[in-house]
C-alpha cells in the first residue's frame, strides 16, 4: 500500500452510520489548554530538489504513479481518491492552496484579490478574477461558474450526487461584482473557513446540471483552467495523460507531457528499475534499496544484499555437492535450484544499478496515524478504559519506532486538528495524560476490571435456571427457620459465656487457614504456570491470534459478544467508498523495522491532566478518583477480568502484503496493552474491506487509521468528531466519526469556531475542542506519518511537498540531457 492518499476531512451530505454511544463528557476547566499564544512548532521542511525556472529545460515527458485509475474526476464526488486530487490539481482552478506552512495562500494566477468587505448585517466576500484567467474554450472564468457549483453542492437538489458541500449551505447568494471580473458572495451565516470554498473550481458546462455533474465528469473534462490539459484517459493502459494548455496565461509547464500511471505499490521498484516511471511514492523498503544502489555504485564493492546474500560457505558448499554429486534426482533439482537462484542475483543486480538514476525525497506527510478506540459498546464504552488504554501507550517510543529509521524528526504528534508547524497547533494531550502504567492499572481497577474478575460469576445473577433459582431459595428460607426454632436456651447461653481469650484464639485459626488456602493457591497457580503454552499456537485460526492469553495465568476464554453488547454492523455511507481507497494506502510509510522491536512501558510520574470531561461512571480528572483500589502489580500476568469476563479488546489490521509495517505498530500497541492486564485479539482483514466493513461500519475495537491535515479544522474536523445523533429508527447517526465516542461541548465549540470570523479566536476554540477530544480518549494521535518519495535525480520542483500543493509548471528535468525515461538514456 502507498502512503499517499488519505481522505478529506469533509463534511458529508447525509449521515448514515448507526451506532450506540456511552454518554456524555464534560470537562469542568481546562486550564492551560487555552493560551494567548500558539505554541511554537516547526514542520519538517519539504524535499523536493528547488530550481529556479531558468534552470529546469522545456520538454520532455514525466511519468508518474498513482495507486489505480481514478475512478471520477469530480473531486465533489463520493468515490474520488487521490488519483483524482492529483490530476485535477493540474487541470482545475485552487484559489487558495496550501502553502509550505500549511496555510491557504491567495493563487495569483486565478486571484487579484479576495477579502471579506462586509461583516454586518452579513458576511460578504468579494472575489477579484486574474483579467486572464480563462477556460480552454477561452470563455472567461466568472460568476456564473461560481453560481452553478454553489447550487450543485448546496445539498438543496438531491439530483446532485456529491459527498461534500461543507460550507456551501450556508451561502444566501451569489451575484456579479461591479463588473464581469468580480463575483460577490453574501453568506446567510458566518463562515470562517470560506477560502475552502470553490477549490478545485469547475466550469458551469460540468455543474450546471445534474446528469454532467453526475456523469460527465467522471472520465472526461473537456473545459479546463489549469497549466495542463486532459489529452486522454486509457484504462487499458492505466494512464491519464495531460499535455500543455496552450490558453494557459501563467508561467508555461516545463513539460511536454505529464503522464499519471497506475502502478500497484508491489509493483513500484521494478517500475523504477524499468524506467516505466520518474515519480512514485515508496515504501521503506524500495527506499532502502535505492540508497543500497547509491552506496554500492560510489564505492564498487560486490553487492552484500538481495537474493543469496544470506547463504553461507557450509551451505553454498552442499549445494555445489548436491548438484554435482551422484545422485542424478538430487542432483537436478539442486542444479535447477542454483540456476534459479543464479538469475534472481542477475535481475537483482541490473535492478540496483538502474535504481542509482533515483532520490528518495523525504518529508512528513500532511496527515496522522490514530489510535482509534470504538466507544459504540463493550469494555471500551466506559471511557475509563479507554483513558487507561491511551495511558498505557508510550507514543514516543511509537514515533521512534517510525520515524527514526528514515532519519525524520520522532516526536508524537500533540493535536487532532493541526500538525506541527501549521498555525493554531498546540500540544493538548496534557487533557489526558502522558504514559502511566500505575495511572493505567488504576482506572482500570474503578471500573472494575481485576486480576480475578475472570472468574468470577456476575454479581446480578445466579447460575441455573430460573426454576431451580427458585427452588434453592425456598428450601434455604425453609432450613434458616428450622435452624432459629431448634436453637435451644442453653446454646444461647453457652455462645453468651465465650471469653475473650475464646474469640481471640478462633480469629487466630481463622487467619492461618486463610493464609494456608492462599499459599496453596499461589502452589496451584505456579503448577499451572510451569506447564507451558507449546499447543497454544496450534489452536490459532489463520489470521488470528490473542495477544496475552496464551494459556498464561490468569487468562480466560474469549467471550462471545453477548446480545446487547455486539457490535451492530451497518452498512457504511456512500462515502465509504473514496474512504477504503484512502485510508488503507498507509502502512508502507512506517519503518520495517517496526514489526520486531519489543515494546518497554515507561512511566513519566506526575500526570501533567489539569482537568478532564467525565462520562457517567468515570474518573474524575485523569487519575482514579479517591477510594479506588490498589493498582495491580507493575507486571500483570494474563488479562484482567470482570464478572466472569477477560478484558480482551478485537484489534483489527489489514492482512495485505503491503500492511507489514502497520501490523507491526499493532503489535507494539498489544504489547503495551498487555503489561496493564488487557488482551488484544488480533484481527488481520483483507486491505480492500479493513475500511468499509469493519472501521466504517463499527466491527472493530481497536484499529490503526490515518487523517489528513487540512487548513480549515473547524470545517474538516467537526464530522469526525461530531457527537452522534439520533435517527427516526431510535439508532444514531455518525458523519465520519467511526470511533463514536462525542461530546455536546465539542460540536459546540466547533460551532463557534466555524462562524468566527476572527482567526485567532477561532483557533483558539479549535484548542479547546483539541483538549476535549483527548480527554474523551476515542482516538489517540500517534505521530505524523512519513512522506518517502523516489524521483529521477534529474528532475527538480518535485517530491516530498509536506504540506504544499505542486506547482505543476515548475516540474522539469535541469538539461535537456536528461528528457526522457531512465531506461532511453542508457541507450
Amino acid at each position: 500500500m502507498s502512503h499517499v492518499g488519505v481522505p478529506r476531512g469533509t463534511v458529508r451530505k447525509r449521515r448514515s452510520l448507526a451506532l450506540l454511544t456511552a454518554g456524555v463528557l464534560t470537562i469542568p476547566a481546562l486550564a492551560g489548554c487555552s493560551s494567548d499564544s500558539e505554541e511554537t512548532s516547526r514542520g519538517v521542511p519539504q524535499d523536493i530538489a528547488p530550481a529556479a525556472r531558468d534552470r529546469v529545460a522545456d520538454g520532455s515527458t514525466v511519468n508518474w504513479a498513482v495507486d489505480a485509475m481514478p475512478t471520477t474526476l469530480n473531486a465533489f464526488q463520493a468515490d474520488a481518491d487521490s488519483a483524482t486530487t492529483k490530476i485535477t490539481g493540474a487541470l482545475l482552478p485552487t484559489l487558495f492552496p496550501m502553502d509550505a506552512a500549511g496555510q491557504p495562500k491567495l493563487n495569483p494566477d486565478y486571484l487579484e484579490s479576495a477579502k471579506i468587505i462586509e461583516r454586518e448585517p452579513k458576511q460578504v466576500v468579494l472575489y477579484k478574477l486574474n483579467q486572464q484567467a480563462v477556460w480552454s474554450d477561452g470563455r472567461e472564468i466568472g460568476a456564473p461558474d461560481f453560481v452553478a457549483q454553489w447550487r450543485a453542492l448546496s445539498g438543496k437538489d438531491s439530483a446532485f450526487w456529491t459527498a461534500r458541500n461543507a460550507g456551501y449551505e450556508r451561502i444566501e447568494k451569489i451575484e456579479r461584482g461591479a463588473d464581469d471580473l468580480q463575483v460577490r458572495v453574501t453568506f446567510a451565516k458566518p463562515y470562517a473557513d470560506w477560502r475552502s470554498l470553490f477549490s478545485p473550481l469547475y466550469p458551469k458546462e460540468i455543474t450546471g446540471s445534474p446528469d454532467t455533474f453526475n456523469d460527465g465528469a467522471r472520465t472526461a473534462l473537456k473545459n479546463t483552467a489549469g497549466p495542463f490539459q486532459l489529452k486522454s484517459v486509457s484504462k487499458a493502459k492505466g494512464t491519464v495523460t495531460l499535455t500543455r494548455n496552450p490558453r494557459w496565461w501563467g508561467d508555461k509547464a516545463k513539460l511536454d507531457t505529464l503522464v499519471f500511471r497506475a502502478v500497484a505499490p508491489k509493483d513500484r521498484t521494478k517500475a523504477l528499475a524499468d524506467g516505466t516511471v520518474h515519480i512514485t511514492d515508496v515504501d521503506a523498503t524500495t527506499a532502502d534499496r535505492i540508497a543500497l544502489a547509491l552506496r554500492d555504485g560510489s564505492n564498487g564493492q560486490p553487492l552484500t544484499h538481495g537474493p543469496g546474500a544470506d547463504l553461507t560457505p557450509a551451505a553454498a558448499l552442499r549445494s555445489w555437492a548436491l548438484a554435482h554429486g551422484s545422485d542424478e534426482e538430487q542432483a537436478e533439482i539442486a542444479q535447477a535450484a542454483r540456476e534459479k537462484n543464479r538469475k534472481a542475483i542477475v535481475a537483482y543486480g541490473a535492478e540496483q544499478k538502474a535504481l542509482r538514476e533515483y532520490a528518495v525525497r523525504k518529508s512528513l506527510e500532511p496527515a496522522y496515524t490514530q489510535l482509534a478506540l470504538n466507544g459504540e459498546s463493550g469494555p471500551l464504552a466506559d471511557d475509563r478504559v479507554r483513558r487507561a488504554v491511551a495511558r498505557a501507550l508510550d507514543r514516543q517510543e511509537l514515533a521512534e519506532t517510525v520515524l527514526k529509521p528514515l532519519g525524520l524528526p520522532a516526536k508524537p504528534l500533540g493535536s487532532h486538528l493541526a500538525l506541527a508547524g501549521q498555525p493554531g497547533y498546540k500540544d493538548g494531550s496534557g487533557a489526558l495524560g502522558d504514559q502511566n502504567t500505575k495511572e493505567a492499572q488504576a482506572l482500570l481497577a474503578d471500573a472494575g476490571w481485576t486480576q480475578g474478575g475472570a472468574a468470577e460469576k456476575p454479581k446480578d445473577t445466579k447460575a441455573g435456571s430460573e426454576a431451580e433459582k427458585k427452588a434453592d431459595k425456598d428450601e434455604a428460607d425453609k432450613k434458616k427457620g428450622t435452624e432459629s426454632t431448634e436453637k435451644t436456651g442453653a446454646d444461647e447461653k453457652k455462645d453468651e459465656k465465650k471469653t475473650d481469650k475464646d474469640a481471640k484464639d478462633e480469629e487466630k485459626a481463622e487467619k492461618e487457614e486463610k493464609k494456608a488456602d492462599k499459599t496453596d493457591k499461589d502452589e496451584d497457580k505456579a503448577d499451572r504456570a510451569a506447564v507451558g503454552s507449546d499447543d497454544s499456537t496450534a489452536s490459532r485460526a489463520e489470521g488470528l491470534y490473542i495477544v496475552g492469553q496464551d494459556d498464561k495465568p490468569g487468562a480466560g476464554p474469549v467471550q462471545a459478544p453477548d446480545a446487547a453488547t455486539a457490535t451492530h454492523v451497518l452498512a457504511p455511507s456512500r462515502a465509504a467508498a473514496a474512504q477504503s481507497l484512502a485510508l488503507l494506502r498507509q502502512a508502507s510509510a512506517v519503518s520495517e523495522d517496526g514489526t520486531t522491536a519489543e515494546a518497554a512501558s515507561k512511566a513519566t510520574g506526575q500526570d501533567k491532566a489539569t482537568a478532564q470531561d467525565k462520562q457517567p461512571g468515570g474518573a474524575a480528572g485523569a487519575y482514579a478518583p479517591l477510594g479506588t483500589a490498589a493498582p495491580a502489580p507493575a507486571s500483570v500476568k494474563g488479562p484482567l477480568g470482570k464478572d466472569g469476563k477477560t478484558l480482551t479488546l478485537r484489534f483489527v489490521l489489514p492482512s495485505g502484503t503491503g500492511s507489514q509495517s502497520l501490523r507491526g505498530v499493532g503489535e507494539r500497541i498489544a504489547a503495551m496493552l498487555e503489561k496493564i492486564g488487557i488482551g488484544t485479539e488480533i484481527t488481520k482483514v483483507p486491505d480492500e474491506s479493513y475500511f468499509k466493513d469493519h472501521i466504517a461500519s463499527g466491527d472493530y475495537d481497536l484499529a490503526l487509521y490515518s487523517w489528513p491535515a487540512t487548513a480549515y479544522p473547524a470545517t474538516d474536523g467537526r464530522p469526525i468528531y461530531a457527537k452522534p445523533e439520533p435517527a427516526t429508527d431510535g439508532s444514531l447517526l455518525v458523519e465520519q466519526n467511526y470511533t463514536r465516542v462525542g461530546t455536546d461541548h465539542i460540536d459546540q465549540l466547533f460551532d463557534r469556531a466555524v462562524a468566527e470570523l476572527d482567526e485567532k479566536a477561532s483557533r483558539e476554540l479549535m484548542k479547546q475542542a483539541d483538549a476535549r477530544i483527548w480527554a474523551a480518549a476515542g482516538s489517540i494521535p500517534l505521530f505524523q506519518r512519513p512522506q518517502l518519495v523516489a524521483v529521477d535525480k534529474k528532475l527538480a520542483n518535485v517530491g516530498a511537498f509536506g504540506f504544499a500543493a505542486p506547482r505543476y509548471q515548475d516540474i522539469g528535468f535541469t538539461d535537456r540531457q536528461a528528457a526522457g525515461s531512465p531506461a532511453d538514456r542508457k541507450k
